[in-house]
């Protein structure tokens, strides 16, 4: 309200007033000084806010259409709006090319060879984003341009002031110039923040000179405090209704406006004014602590998530290289590898100081594993080939034998061969299936021509059916043992017996092996062996029924070999992940009980491998 038009002569504005009107902490600053307060706040709040709360689970098509929304309103446009986006836009794009590269790399290409293929959305993403920063750039020369007009104004309207302070003939004409003056100094806005402390104290200074001149009586005072105080009281109600404002920023936000409103309105009585200045100190001061703590919970958000990041880099960086031995070891690490990329994904941005750091150093550890095992395959490849050809002259060995009757001699070289085959590594797998069968082809032959040649076998099978038989009935009589420790030996003595005689007629092998099976089951059950005894003592038992040539003994010895090198690859990733999930993981202990459970019977029936392997190599 215009106080002249009511007949009110305007109010006196005390020193201590103005300290309140201007002060620092709760109470605002100058005008333009609140408005590069908040321009500061804003552009480091709303950074982290923004980029905390980025568009991450977006498609890179949808955050290009965010942009192109930001483009046609770049007034709307804030810094940390577009960072957001593009941190968001660039975090996909990143993690296609790591995808690309690792694909590229397992698929034998090596790293420093990889190109990136062109993204079409990049390209416009990029073009967008030059739109919208030549429109901000834009506006930002408009606005400092209309930040120098209007400091040029206060300028004026000081002066004016001055020139109003030389002629105080008619007070009440000077005063209604003085509002206008008043309005229009609060009506222009931002200045140059390096001119905001002096202007306003400069504008002070001949304001409180013009209200001294004019001498305002009492009345007219007290009527002015009045309606000052009822301005600062809703003032003082509206910043105690932002403590129940969910949104922190925003309530920060309002409260640097309602500091703006305090500060223009004029002084209260003397009395009321340290009153009125606490009620809306404090409720700046609960707005301005709920600031400060989301800010806190952000930082402390960010740091876990370093924390976090740190120790994936550290578990890449700590791979023992050195250990990696097999095609298995390197697929279970890699599999580890992935699950950490895939980790990495869930956490959130680490401090901006540190999130290209760590990231960086993440992509390096990444970068030396993938590496490393392309060198591995690529050398392992090599090997596999070199192996490969050692086999192929096996087989031409062995097939230029196969026809030989002078047994002895081509059995003792065969053999020869056999063994030797077993110190050859390993070839490409498809190429494993056939190059075994050729070379065992060749074997099997010769050893089939080889007992077609004795005539004494049928004898001695008929001999081995009678020791065998004698076994049978010697068990049998054994289900009537009391002494468990006696039947125990008897049993272990009788078993060791079977496997040492040798094959028995063809038609009565299954049905002689089934009656010795059941009889041996029932003691085994009586005398509470162990579960590995009755298997390995099943597996002596068919290893003294197979073929007499020790071909079928070199096929079952590989196959052996082959699980036994799985069992321990996989013993290897559990004994892993059990060391991961102890120190990074942190799962419940029924996890890690159950993983223990599995590494025992592992080491169990690793453990019964080899025995097995034992048995063959005793009967090769």
């Amino acid at each position: 309200m215009d106080n002249l038009a009511t007949g009110i002569p305007p109010c006196e504005v005390t020193p201590e007033e103005e300290k309140h009107a201007v002060g620092t902490d709760a109470a605002p600053a100058p005008q333009d000084s609140m408005e590069s307060t908040i321009d500061t706040a804003e552009s480091s709040a709303s950074e982290v806010s923004a980029e905390l709360s980025a568009p991450l689970k977006l498609t890179k098509a949808e955050v290009l259409e965010q942009l192109k929304a930001l483009a046609n309103n770049p007034e709307g446009a804030t810094r940390a709006q577009i960072d957001a986006l593009k941190q968001a836009f660039y975090k996909q794009h990143n993690a296609e090319i790591e995808a690309d590269k690792r694909r590229f790399i397992e698929n034998g290409g090596e790293a420093e060879a990889f190109k990136p293929t062109t993204d079409s959305l990049e390209e416009e993403f990029k073009a967008i984003l030059n739109v919208v920063k030549e429109k901000r750039s834009a506006l930002a020369a408009e606005l400092e341009k209309e930040k120098e007009m209007n400091y040029q104004i206060k300028l004026s309207i000081i002066d004016e002031l001055k020139e109003l302070l030389e002629s105080p003939e008619d007070a009440n004409k000077n005063y209604t110039e003085f509002k206008k003056m008043q309005q229009q100094w609060n009506e222009v806005k931002l200045i140059p923040q390096e001119h905001a402390n002096e202007l306003w104290k400069n504008y002070m200074l001949y304001v409180e000179k013009f209200y001294d001149l004019l001498k305002l009586n009492n009345e007219f005072r007290e009527y002015d405090f009045k309606k000052n105080l009822e301005i600062k009281t809703h003032l003082c109600e509206a910043a105690e209704r932002l403590a129940d404002e969910e949104d922190v920023i925003s309530a920060f936000h309002q409260l640097q406006k309602l500091h703006q409103e305090f500060r223009d309105t004029g002084p209260v009585a003397k009395e009321l004014r340290e009153e009125i200045w606490a009620r809306f100190k404090a409720a700046s001061t609960v707005i301005n602590r709920k600031h400060q703590q989301h800010y806190d919970e952000l930082k402390e958000q960010e740091q876990n998530n370093l924390d976090q990041k740190t120790v994936i880099c550290e578990i890449i960086e700590q791979i023992p290289f050195d250990e990696l031995k097999s095609f298995a070891e390197w697929d279970n690490k890699t599999a580890e590898i992935t699950a950490l990329q895939a980790k990495w994904r869930t956490i959130g941005y680490a401090p901006q100081k540190m999130n290209t750091r760590i990231f960086e150093r993440f992509r390096a550890a990444c970068d030396e594993f993938f590496s490393r095992k392309n060198a591995f395959y690529k050398e392992a490849k090599a090997a596999m080939s070199a192996n490969l050809e050692k086999k192929r002259a096996l087989c031409e060995k062995a097939e230029a034998l196969k026809e030989s009757t002078d047994w002895k001699a081509t059995t003792d070289e065969l053999i020869k061969l056999q063994k030797e085959w077993k110190t050859v590594g390993p070839v490409a797998r498809k190429y494993a299936d056939t190059i075994w069968k050729r070379f065992i082809t060749a074997c099997d032959y010769f050893f089939a021509e080889k007992a077609k040649a004795s005539s004494s076998q049928q004898n001695e099978e008929l001999a081995n059916l009678e020791k065998k038989r004698q076994i049978i009935a010697q068990l049998e009589a054994l289900a009537e043992e009391t002494d468990m420790d006696k039947a125990g030996k008897a049993v272990r003595a009788l078993t060791k017996e079977w496997n040492g005689i040798g094959h028995v007629p063809i038609k009565e092998k299954d049905r002689l092996f089934k009656q010795y099976r059941k009889l041996v089951d029932g003691l085994f059950d009586r005398l509470n062996l162990s579960a590995n005894q009755k298997k390995l003592s099943n597996f002596r038992s068919s290893v003294s029924s197979m073929n007499e040539s020790g071909n079928s003994l070199s096929r079952e010895r590989e196959k052996l070999t082959r699980a036994l090198e799985a069992m321990k690859s996989e013993l290897k990733t559990y004994e892993n992940n059990l060391g991961f999930l102890n120190a990074s993981s942190k799962k419940g202990n029924s996890l890690v009980n159950e993983m223990n459970r599995k590494v025992e019977k592992l080491k169990a029936d690793i453990e019964l491998m080899k025995e097995k392997i034992k048995v063959l190599n005793e009967n090769i």
